[in-house]
């Protein structure tokens, strides 16, 4: 799900400025909780691996992992679009070891007259991608919406593309999530989907970003709509009306929109979204999208460490979400990306756990993720206004490899060894296939020690203390090749 809307207008936002959807948000959690109980009568088992579930592949055929970030400016409009992202967000993602970068991009900024594409958004989009690229970071474009769109108050679809039939909207400056359940917001998701002007309005939108930026060295993929939501009919409870929005209504969105994309652009990886409801341990009830390249994206947030709650490492929710969020790409043999994740407090007693079991149930099942949001200060920021990653996500900046040729076979991580203590910091073992394997090294006080046996070099490389490195791994195709790296 997502966050507090005064953090969405603003990214340096505080922690007292984002607890103001709290009441929402808890009321919100607990009827959807116990609704997701009886959702999940026989999931998938959170601990049956993931062997099944395909990888992320780039265009030489190479196994990705994502390890990034979200960069977004909800602040700012027209003339000023994207101000707030600068060069500097790539340049220090890259120098803590990232290498992936979800890009929010809004409708209303693109479109803001029908049929009136600006050129100088465009022009804004694409030299943030040009940073992307020189820092070597792979970019997924987001068509981000919140609430809709500005109609209410947000950013997103163009108020012209906003049909309300006249129903009621009521602001709730201090419980955003709640405008998401007022008639008017509803039931303008609904003109989304059915009205078929809308439907060629989001085609055509999208095909002016694809055939733009199809061929940009930075572009990975295009997540088609951020979050979305629906209307609920009488007496459904929110599960329900999930799978129904999911089956009836994003299933068929989705689909046209992979159609008119594949018009301009036929290799691009499409990234689909289940409603936030995910989030909560129910399955998608989204059906098959009909493309050779589409990733499943869900997010991972939970209701009340959203409304600022510590994290319960009893309550199980890490596992009722990995069991639900698997049972899709299973179904369907689609990757999965994580687009969002994060707690408000990462400082908490128990975040520093929430953390290392995120991270470990993450790999267990993904392709990658992007947290949310990199931006300079509090609240949900990845680092402070110093630059450093703040309390606890700093365990988000570990070693991995962003690319593997060839079949992985075993992987594992200890985020938090020290010297000396016999637990690899990273282990990596595949059969080696034709290309380059990248090793990414994030920052180190005491640099960094790597091994390679079998027939693959360099065979040992020790790495300074300093800032974060890559490393490319030479291997003879069909070698069975292990790497470790230890802390210096």
């Amino acid at each position: 799900m997502h966050r507090i809307r005064s953090r969405a207008r603003n990214s340096n936002s505080n922690s007292n400025s984002n607890r103001v959807r709290n009441r929402v948000r808890v009321r919100f959690a607990a009827g959807l909780v116990c609704a997701a109980l009886l959702a999940l009568s026989t999931p998938a088992r959170a601990d049956a691996g993931a062997g099944d579930i395909p990888r992320l592949t780039d265009e030489h055929g190479r196994v990705l992992t994502l390890r990034g970030w979200n960069i977004e400016d909800k602040a700012h409009r027209g003339d000023q679009a994207l101000s707030a992202i600068t060069e500097k967000h790539l340049r220090d993602m890259r120098a803590q070891g990232f290498g992936f970068a979800r890009l929010l991009v809004f409708w209303d900024d693109l479109e803001p007259r029908p049929g009136r594409y600006s050129q100088e958004y465009l022009r804004k989009v694409e030299r943030i991608l040009d940073w992307a690229h020189r820092y070597d970071i792979r970019v997924v474009i987001d068509a981000h919406q919140d609430v809709f769109g500005p109609a209410f108050g947000h950013r997103g679809i163009p108020e012209w593309a906003t049909r309300t039939d006249g129903l009621p909207f009521t602001p709730h400056p201090g419980d955003w999530f709640a405008e998401y359940f007022e008639p008017a917001v509803q039931r303008a998701f609904t003109h989304l989907y059915e009205d078929e002007d809308l439907r060629r309005a989001q085609e055509r939108m999208w095909r002016v970003l694809a055939d733009r930026f199809e061929d940009h060295p930075a572009v990975l993929g295009y997540d088609l709509v951020n979050e979305p939501m629906g209307e609920l009919g009488d007496g459904e409870d929110l599960p329900a009306a999930a799978r129904r929005i999911e089956a009836e209504q994003l299933t068929p969105m989705y689909n046209r929109l992979a159609d008119a994309i594949r018009t301009v652009d036929d290799d691009t990886w499409l990234f689909v979204e289940p409603t936030p409801i995910v989030g909560e341990g129910v399955p998608t009830g989204l059906g098959r999208i009909e493309d050779p390249k589409v990733v499943y994206a869900p997010h991972f947030y939970n209701a009340a460490m959203e409304a600022g709650a510590d994290y319960e490492p009893d309550a199980g929710w890490i596992e009722s979400y990995e069991a639900a969020v698997t049972v899709y790409p299973r179904e369907y043999r689609v990757p999965v990306v994580v687009g969002e994740w994060g707690p408000l407090d990462s400082s908490l007693p128990n975040m520093g756990r929430f953390y290392r079991e995120a991270l470990d149930s993450l790999a267990r099942y993904s392709s990658g993720w992007a947290g949310y949001v990199w931006c300079y200060g509090g609240g949900y920021c990845a680092v402070d206004r110093s630059g450093a990653l703040r309390t606890n996500k700093e365990l988000t900046a570990a070693p991995y490899a962003p690319a593997v040729a060839g079949r992985v076979r075993a992987e594992s991580r200890t985020p938090d060894g020290v010297p000396g203590d016999g637990r690899d910091a990273y282990r990596l073992a595949w059969t080696a296939g034709r290309g380059v394997t990248e090793l990414s090294l994030p920052p180190s006080a005491t640099g960094w020690r790597v091994e390679v046996s079998g027939r693959a070099w360099p065979r040992t490389r020790v790495v300074a203390p300093g800032g974060a490195v890559r490393v490319p791994v030479r291997a003879v195709p069909g070698a069975e090749v292990t790497l470790r790296v230890n802390r210096g």
